[in-house]
């Protein structure tokens, strides 16, 4: 529980220094191939959702949606409640949202300012 919450606090200290000094995170993979991965946008979304901006937040990256799960699988689920099918099920959606989002006529889902 103690190595949890330390990334916990880790987590949200680098979320903050983020979201206060006004440091963007470059994407490697976008550096190198010009495509987008499935976490593309996902500092910016995390920035949104401190100031509340949830439309502009999704827009950055839908992923975003399933922080609270992930959140909650890292502080709270101790005896791992959550059945392994959910995260094969994430992990498939994962990988078809980085593929999707490189296609042109998915371009609403690239990482997009409103």
């Amino acid at each position: 529980m103690k190595r949890k919450l330390l990334i916990f606090i880790l987590g949200i200290s680098g979320i903050i220094i983020i979201f206060n000094y006004n440091i963007g995170i470059p994407c490697i993979f976008f550096e190198l191939t010009n495509l987008y991965c499935s976490g593309c946008g996902m500092t910016r979304a995390i920035k949104s959702l401190i100031t509340f901006d949830f439309y502009q937040a999704i827009r950055y990256n839908v992923l975003i949606i399933i922080l609270p799960l992930l959140i909650y699988s890292l502080i709270f689920d101790k005896k791992n409640k959550i059945p392994n099918w959910i995260w094969y099920l994430l992990l498939i959606i994962v990988i078809l949202y980085g593929i999707l989002r490189n296609i042109k006529i998915f371009n609403f889902l690239a990482p997009t300012i409103i």
